[in-house]
C-alpha cells in the first residue's frame, strides 16, 4: 500500500472529509445504523480482527498491547496482505477514513489498522 492519510472515524460522527475512501473496518455491521444512515464506500470485513480475536480481546484496554501484537500477526498473513491489496487497489489513491462503531478510538482494532497502513 502506498504511504497516504489514514484517519478513524466513529461511524456515529459526521464525515470529515467526503474525498477519502471511507471503508467500514468492524467485521459486524454497527448497532442500530441503518446501511444508508452514513456514507461509506466499502465494508471491508476482512480487515477486522478475527471474530477469535475479537472474542477473546473484548475491548479489554489491559489486553490491548497482546491485541496489537495478534492483530498485525493477523494482517501480515497471506490474507491479511491480499485484503491490504484489495483495498489499496479501491482507493485509488485517495486518502482512507476507517470508520468503526466501537467507543474506545485509542484502544480498538482500527487505529491498529490504521498504523500498519500508515506504515505499509
Amino acid at each position: 500500500m502506498s504511504r497516504r492519510t489514514v484517519d478513524v472515524e466513529r461511524v456515529y460522527d459526521h464525515p470529515a472529509d467526503e474525498d477519502a475512501f471511507r471503508v467500514l473496518v468492524d467485521r459486524l455491521w454497527p448497532r442500530g445504523l441503518r446501511k444508508d444512515a452514513f456514507h461509506y464506500d466499502e465494508w471491508a470485513k476482512d480487515l477486522a480482527p478475527s471474530a477469535q480475536l475479537r472474542k477473546w480481546y473484548a475491548h479489554d484496554a489491559a489486553l490491548f498491547s497482546e491485541f496489537r501484537i495478534r492483530y498485525i500477526h493477523e494482517l501480515t498473513a497471506a490474507s491479511g496482505r491480499d485484503a491490504v491489496a484489495r483495498l489499496d487497489r479501491l482507493a485509488d489513491g485517495r486518502p482512507l477514513v476507517l470508520l468503526t462503531a466501537t467507543h474506545d478510538l485509542d484502544h480498538s482494532g482500527a487505529v491498529v489498522l490504521a498504523e500498519h497502513l500508515r506504515g505499509a
